[in-house]
């Protein structure tokens, strides 16, 4: 049984001066929503999401030995240009894992991270931001101890990206990931995201995800926000319960492919989450006019045409369309027909499921 202790290193039997590595994570997207959460960013319920594929962000870290060890020392570029908004966020990650990388005030870092998908599109960049970044770090941490496993490398960079942002932790591994404890998926923890361990069905292999920018601001309530709504709701336990069956739900569906039945839960769990938002206090409405009239064309078009699309949605207003790659051609026509002229200058994403951090 893992705790977060095993994740502190002893020592280390290796010297660095300077260096730099590069990686890129992806987004990803929940199917079962993590709604809640305890102290250290434990999530209240299990979630499991897919492995975004295009929508990632790439950082580079660069790193420089130092004399004075007191204190914090980064630098932090994004697209090239100094982005000092984004620097009370890094030092708040560095304080939560300095425990675990007992190395941080031994260097200088300059971070550089860029995103493939635009800046506040609402696509979740802390979840791909904080994973590259911890991912970055474990390979210096990897050059001070060269014998971590693969094993090691991979569950402490999910443990560490989800100090940063609690969904950063389902970025690191692809395809399918999940994170929370839940008593009939093996090896799943708390503490870290995992690779789905059953089989999943070749109806969910590369299945495709189309992201309708519905509204590009910024967050209405911040995820920070809403997760501390879910403290005294009046329907937070029964949606935890609700969370656990699910996710049952999901596992004997991704191994049987009943794509109707994947089609029910996940849309499902996207109205339960903003419902959830609309009945705590104070209470929010992140669904947009245009967020509903897609929901709607989108049930009409399939009740129509048997074509199995589905949506699910975030903490927002855009609207992710999910629908396996066999349909895509109908699909991708639906949403140019139909769907484009509910989006935010007609914009929208193309991706699909897959595989993780990569080094580059």
């Amino acid at each position: 049984m893992f705790t977060a202790a095993d994740f502190i290193p002893k020592t280390y039997s290796s010297t660095v001066e300077n260096g730099n590595f590069e990686w890129s994570a992806p987004s990803n997207i929940a199917l079962v929503k993590y709604w809640g959460k305890k102290d250290n960013q434990i999530p209240a319920n299990p979630s499991v999401s897919f492995t975004l594929n295009k929508c990632k962000t790439v950082t580079k870290l660069a790193f420089a030995k130092k004399e004075n060890q007191v204190s914090f020392s980064f630098d932090l570029l994004f697209e090239g240009k100094p982005k000092e908004d984004f620097k009370p966020k890094i030092r708040k990650f560095l304080e939560r894992i300095e425990v675990y990388l007992p190395f941080l005030k031994d260097y200088h870092f300059t971070i550089d991270t860029q995103n493939t998908f635009p800046h506040s599109s609402g696509i979740a960049s802390s979840a791909s931001g904080m994973a590259a970044l911890a991912m970055n770090f474990m390979s210096l941490e990897k050059l001070l101890n060269p014998e971590i496993t693969d094993d090691y490398f991979y569950q402490k960079a999910s443990f560490l990206a989800r100090l940063g942002s609690g969904s950063a932790c389902r970025s690191v591994k692809g395809n399918v990931v999940v994170w929370g404890t839940q008593k009939n998926i093996k090896g799943s923890t708390d503490l870290f995201g995992v690779a789905f361990p059953y089989t999943i069905h070749e109806n969910f292999q590369n299945y495709q995800d189309t992201i309708l920018l519905v509204d590009k601001g910024e967050k209405q309530v911040s995820s920070t926000v809403g997760h501390d709504l879910m403290h005294h709701h009046p329907y937070a336990y029964s949606r935890f319960v609700q969370a656990h069956e699910n996710l049952d739900q999901l596992t004997a569906i991704f191994e049987n492919g009943n794509v109707a039945e994947f089609i029910k839960v996940v849309e499902s769990e996207a109205l339960t989450l903003h419902a959830m938002m609309m009945t705590s206090m104070p209470y929010y409405i992140l669904m947009k006019p245009n967020t509903l009239q897609i929901i709607n064309t989108i049930w009409k078009f399939r009740n129509e045409t048997n074509v199995p699309v589905c949506f699910t949605l975030d903490a927002g207003a855009n609207v992710h369309v999910l629908y396996p790659e066999n349909v895509k051609e109908k699909v991708l026509q639906f949403i140019q027909d139909e769907l484009v002229g509910f989006c935010q200058n007609g914009q929208y994403i193309c991706d699909e499921i897959g595989a993780g951090a990569i080094a580059l």
